[in-house]
């Protein structure tokens, strides 16, 4: 099965950079720069793992953590040039479920997304991430 990427970040050279590395290993990669349209996205066909940037012009990554476990566990990991830890804690805080700060090097932003990726679909019925409409998370 080939794990779906969302990558997230208002800077379109980093988009296309993951969109370029990511499928090189195999993933099949969406890419958005607007955290609006990312969670509508993800409502709509939702991929395996969704890697956020934080900050972004409009709706930024905590808001669109937020918005995102209103309906869905899927796994998101941050991918920010922000390192103090202030910061990871408030994603993780948010939602989030991984975080790795920029520059990463490739084998590792791989190995988390496949680790994540195998979490979500450890029975094997793929997607595994949704909540029922009438369900809230308590992440």
């Amino acid at each position: 099965m080939t794990i779906r990427v969302l990558a997230v970040d208002d800077d379109q050279a980093m988009t296309d950079l993951l969109n370029l590395l990511l499928r090189s290993y195999g993933f099949e990669v969406i890419t958005e720069n607007s955290g609006e349209n990312a969670v509508e996205l993800i409502r709509s066909t939702p991929p395996d793992v969704v890697l956020l940037d934080l900050m972004m012009p409009g709706m930024n990554g905590w808001e669109v953590c937020a918005a995102v476990r209103k309906f869905s566990k899927i796994p998101i990991i941050i991918l920010s040039a922000l390192d103090k830890p202030a910061d990871v804690a408030s994603a993780l805080d948010a939602g989030a479920d991984d975080y790795l700060v920029k520059p990463v090097s490739s084998n590792v932003l791989v190995a988390h997304i496949n680790n994540l990726a195998r979490r979500t679909t450890m029975n094997g019925s793929g997607h595994t991430a949704e909540l029922s409409p009438n369900v809230e998370s308590s992440t």
